[in-house]
C-alpha cells in the first residue's frame, strides 16, 4: 500500500474513478446522474487502494457533481447509476430543477466576471496618456544678406532617430492557438476563429467531438481546437 503513488488533486482523484467505475464516473463529455448515498459505496469499495482519504473523494465528488457537464445531464427522464452503471431510477423534479438554477447562476457568474473584466480595460485604456505630439517647427526665418545658413545643424536635427520624434506604440501579443484541449476549463475566456476575425466566447465544457463555447451573444456551439485561440 506505501508504494501505491498518491492522488493530489481533486481531479487527479476524477481520473482515476474514470478508469476505476468506466461505466459509473467519466472523464469528459457529458457525465451520468449519481445514485443517491454513492459516497459510502465509494468508501466501501475503494478504501485503502491509492491512499485515498474520506476527505479526498469528498471533495472530488463535490467537484464532479457541481462541473457544468454534470448538471447538463441532470435533466428529466435521466436514469442515476451506481458504481457499476446499473440503474437506480430516475431523477426527481426537484433535482432537476436545482440542477438548472445551479448552471444558470454559474453562467450568470462567468458573464459578470467577463463584463468586470472588460470595464477594468476600458479604465485602463482611457487612464493612458495619449502619445506625445510632435512639436511644431518654428518658421523658418530667411537669412539676411550676408548670413549664412546653419546647413550642418538644420541637416543633423532632420536627422533624428524616429523613435526619438515620436513614442513607439507597444505592439499587442498575438493570439495563440489552442494545441491542447486538456489544457482548457469550463468558464475560460478564448477566442473564436471566423474568417480573419476572432469573437469572445467563453468555454461551458470540453467534449470528444469539440470544445463547447458560448458566444458573447449568449449563442453556445460545438467548436474544434484548430478554431480556437488563447
Amino acid at each position: 500500500m506505501e508504494n501505491q503513488p498518491k492522488l493530489n488533486s481533486s481531479k487527479e482523484v476524477i481520473a482515476w474513478l474514470a478508469e476505476r467505475f468506466p461505466h459509473c464516473f467519466s472523464a469528459e463529455g457529458e457525465a451520468r446522474p449519481l445514485k443517491i448515498g454513492i459516497f459510502q459505496d465509494l468508501v466501501e469499495r475503494v478504501q485503502g487502494e491509492m491512499n485515498l482519504s474520506k476527505t479526498q473523494l469528498r471533495s472530488a465528488l463535490r467537484l464532479y457533481t457541481s462541473s457544468w457537464r454534470y448538471l447538463y445531464g441532470v435533466k428529466a427522464g435521466a436514469t442515476r447509476v451506481d458504481l457499476d452503471g446499473n440503474a437506480c431510477g430516475e431523477l426527481e423534479e426537484q433535482h432537476v430543477e436545482h440542477a438548472r438554477k445551479q448552471l444558470e447562476e454559474a453562467k450568470a457568474r462567468i458573464q459578470q466576471q467577463r463584463q468586470q473584466q472588460q470595464a477594468k480595460k476600458r479604465e485602463a485604456g482611457a487612464g493612458e496618456d495619449a502619445p506625445a505630439r510632435r512639436p511644431r517647427k518654428a518658421a523658418s526665418r530667411k537669412p539676411a544678406e550676408g548670413e549664412r545658413q546653419p546647413a550642418r545643424k538644420a541637416r543633423a536635427n532632420d536627422a533624428r532617430p524616429a523613435q526619438e520624434r515620436a513614442p513607439a506604440v507597444p505592439r499587442q501579443p498575438r493570439p495563440q492557438p489552442v494545441t491542447d484541449t486538456s489544457a482548457l476549463q469550463p468558464g475560460q475566456n478564448i477566442k473564436v476563429k471566423a474568417g480573419k476575425s476572432a469573437m469572445d466566447a467563453t468555454v461551458l465544457e470540453i467534449s470528444r467531438d469539440g470544445v463547447r463555447v458560448q458566444l458573447a451573444s449568449g449563442l453556445a456551439m460545438i467548436v474544434r481546437a484548430e478554431h480556437l485561440q488563447f
